[in-house]
Parts: structure tokens; C-alpha cells; sequence
């Protein structure tokens, strides 16, 4: 992007922001300013008021944590500010080997990454309030997910060691519990459901995207979030590599250090969603059902086989978006488009 002179850092947290504002990353200034729009707001004008900064030609870079940005990007909105929002791990790995830290320091470092940037500048753009809600709804719904499992996990290794009565008091004690979860689960797949029929754009992705054979609802509704409806993801590679099932070669020279394999740097919730639909898609007769068993005649490992499958149900959902067809199993092509 042209024309950058201002490089604000943004180091956030719960209850405060540090700004590190500079010119062209000449000496700059540092502030703490209280994470609420009053205050964030007071002092973007103080900024702009003292001519600190040129709101065109500054760039305000932060780490993506969450929640805790919401306000912040609330108020830099009002402003049409540019807005960098670069996810922590390609932050503290751009730095290299760094001495010493405090929110002061992460908040120039984080300038500065700007500034050694500024030719590669990747907006920030806002998602939809839909998207957003959708987002908030599908976290829940994990999060209960989560809840069932610590209190089943225990209950089924307890039926390998411990006496069955004992074993049938735990499930008894926790039953209520677990039902309960269950049932809250089942009210906000409606949920999700009424927000999708809400509204056309994402009504029509979602039909699309769920026709796809062994993609489920919660798995439609993610692909959609994730992809910011497409918009952000339009590339099926690209999807692949942020839900961590793109391969990638370990090699130096004539080395080759370790198996082709997948990067920890991923979305683990989407990976876990495309994994279930891959063991979905082997476990009942049908084409990837086909292709695993050959795949595993011909003595290929067991989870490069899945993770093929699960880039077959990538490539299959967004040759679908992309041509904005349904999903049709019977026709014989590894796209198998309608």
C-alpha cells in the first residue's frame, strides 16, 4: 500500500491498550490507554488533534486476540482507519531472537513489523454482523461440546478400572448434567439454522456448500464463517493450508528431514470438522469410500489417505461455490459438479 508514513503498534489486552505511534519509525511515542471506546477514542483524537498522525497515511497493526479487539476496531472504523490485524504467531516469528518484553516494547515491536511491511500491508476487512453472530453461536456450541467430553472421557476409562457399580454411580451423577448439554446444543443448532434462513446471501452458500455429500450442517455453517463467505478464502489450496491439511515438504539440499507433512499452524477446530466428514465419507459406500480402500490396497498410510479425503471434500465444496452449482455424486469426474 502507498503513502504510509504512520505506523501505530498496538499491544492489547483485557483492560489496556499500548500504542506506539512514529513517522517512518523515527522516534516515536508510547500511551496506555484503557480498552474502551470512550477512551480509545479521546485518544485518536488527541493523536489527530496534535497532528501526530495523518489518518490516510497511518496504519494501526495489532495481534489478532480475540474479543479483546473489539473495541479498538469498533472506534478505528468510525475513524475509516487502515487496519492491520496479523495473527500472533507470524508476529513473534517475523521478530526473530528478541530480548526483554513488556506491552511497551511488544507494542513498537509491532510498529516495526508494520513499517519492514508496509509494501505487503494485508487490511483488515470487517465481517458481517451475521457472520459475526454466527461465529459467537458456533464457539458456543464447541465450547458444550467440550463440556460433554470432560465428563464422558473420565466415565469410559473409569468402565476399563473401576467396579461397575461404582462406575454406574458416576453416570448417574453426571446424566443431568450431560442431557442438559446436549439439549442446549439442540437449541442452538436451531439457532444457527433460523440466523442462516435470516438472511439470502448466506441461505444460498449454505445450500450449496451442506449439498456436498458428507458435508453436514455445522460443517456448511463453518466453511462459511471461516472463508468470511468466501470473500477472505476463494481458493480451495488456500483453505486447505488455514485448516492445516495442505502438505508441505521438510527438505534441505539433499536432505529430506522428515515426511511430507501438515503445519500446526492451522484452524484445529475446521481441520477436526473436515476430519470427522473424511471418516464420514469412509465409513459408508461411495466414491471416497472407493478411493480410500485402493489407496490403502496400494500399502499407502493410513492418515495421508484421510487427509486426501479431506482435500477432495475442500476442492468438491469450493468448485461448487466458485461455480455456483449444487453437488451431484453421479457424475464420474473428481469434481463431480452439477
Amino acid at each position: 500500500m502507498e503513502n504510509l508514513n504512520y505506523f501505530i503498534g498496538i499491544d492489547v489486552s483485557k483492560e489496556h491498550l499500548d500504542f506506539y505511534v512514529s513517522k517512518d519509525m523515527r522516534k516515536g511515542s508510547s500511551a496506555k490507554v484503557g480498552n474502551s471506546k470512550k477512551e480509545i477514542s479521546a485518544y485518536i483524537k488527541t493523536l489527530i488533534a496534535k497532528k501526530e498522525i495523518v489518518m490516510e497515511s497511518s496504519v494501526f497493526c495489532m495481534e489478532n486476540t480475540g474479543i479483546y479487539n473489539n473495541q479498538l476496531l469498533s472506534v478505528l472504523l468510525d475513524y475509516k482507519a487502515n487496519i492491520w490485524v496479523e495473527t500472533p504467531v507470524h508476529l513473534k516469528r517475523s521478530l526473530g531472537l528478541v530480548r526483554g518484553k513488556n506491552d511497551k516494547i511488544d507494542a513498537e515491536r509491532i510498529a516495526l513489523y508494520a513499517y519492514k511491511n508496509r509494501d505487503n500491508v494485508k487490511l483488515w476487512q470487517p465481517e458481517r454482523a451475521i457472520i459475526v453472530r454466527l461465529k459467537n453461536m458456533l464457539r458456543t456450541r464447541e465450547r458444550l461440546m467440550e463440556s460433554i467430553e470432560s465428563l464422558e472421557c473420565p466415565l469410559r476409562e473409569a468402565s476399563r478400572f473401576d467396579d461397575k457399580e461404582t462406575v454406574k454411580l458416576m453416570r448417574r451423577s453426571c446424566k443431568a448434567s450431560v442431557n442438559a448439554l446436549r439439549n442446549d446444543i439442540k437449541k442452538i443448532d436451531i439457532t444457527i439454522k433460523e440466523i442462516i434462513d435470516s438472511d439470502e446471501q448466506i441461505k444460498s452458500l449454505f445450500r450449496i456448500v451442506s449439498s456436498v455429500e458428507n458435508v453436514g450442517p455445522i460443517i456448511a455453517t463453518a466453511v462459511i464463517i471461516y472463508s468470511n463467505e468466501f470473500k477472505k478464502i476463494n481458493d480451495p489450496k488456500k483453505f486447505a493450508c488455514y485448516s492445516g491439511v495442505a502438505p508441505f515438504e521438510h527438505s534441505s539440499g539433499k536432505s529430506i528431514r522428515g515426511k511430507t507433512r501438515v503445519s500446526f499452524m492451522a484452524n484445529k477446530y475446521m481441520k477436526r470438522l473436515l476430519h470427522l466428514a473424511a471418516i464420514g465419507a469412509i465409513s459408508r459406500p461411495g466414491e471416497l469410500r472407493d478411493y480410500f480402500d485402493r489407496k490403502m490396497a496400494e500399502g499407502k498410510n493410513k492418515m495421508l489417505v484421510i487427509n486426501a479425503i479431506r482435500n477432495k471434500i475442500i476442492l468438491r465444496i469450493f468448485t461448487c461455490v466458485n461455480q455456483n452449482k449444487l453437488f451431484e455424486k453421479n457424475i464420474k469426474n473428481n469434481l463431480v459438479l452439477a
